[in-house]
């Protein structure tokens, strides 16, 4: 009896603790903090909520040496119907006085970019989404890892 109170409080306890947090959230770890431009960042999702509203966006985690203001990626989903989308996103890392954007650790800074703060998913189904760096370097320095999330509202 007593092992079945436990376990019961352990479920409640967890299920209250993901309350608020991120439905979706994975990172991708770039080696040596390199990019390359056909190293894609890829996720993939089942969506079984069409109704409820979602904060989507990227977190980018770059060194304080990355030598821009900014960070230029292309987003490509492919969608349950078989209809894929490529958009171009500018995600600033600075402001135009040079200060960095996002929350620091030592020489490592975290942003989180809203896409879509009030997004619904079309359909239920698997998405697969890419990111892939579209600045004009092959490999771009300073980069540590890219990241897709999904909260809900």
């Amino acid at each position: 009896m007593k092992k079945s109170l436990l376990y019961i409080a352990i479920l409640l306890t967890a299920g209250l603790i993901s309350c608020g947090e991120d439905v979706y959230n994975e990172r991708v770890v770039l080696p040596e903090a390199e990019w390359a431009q056909d190293n894609k960042a890829t996720f993939d999702l089942t969506v079984s909520d069409t109704l409820s509203a979602y904060a989507f966006g990227i977190d980018v985690r770059h060194l304080e040496t990355y030598r821009y203001s900014n960070l230029y990626v292309f987003m490509n989903t492919a969608m349950p119907n078989g209809n894929h989308t490529r958009d171009t996103i500018e995600i600033t890392l600075a402001t135009p006085e040079g200060k960095w954007i996002g929350k620091s650790s030592g020489s490592m800074r975290d942003l989180r970019k809203i896409l879509m703060p009030n997004m619904k998913f079309p359909l239920v189904g698997s998405y697969h989404f890419e990111i892939e760096q579209a600045m004009r370097e092959p490999v771009l320095k300073g980069i540590s890892d890219v990241g897709l999330y999904i909260e809900k509202q």
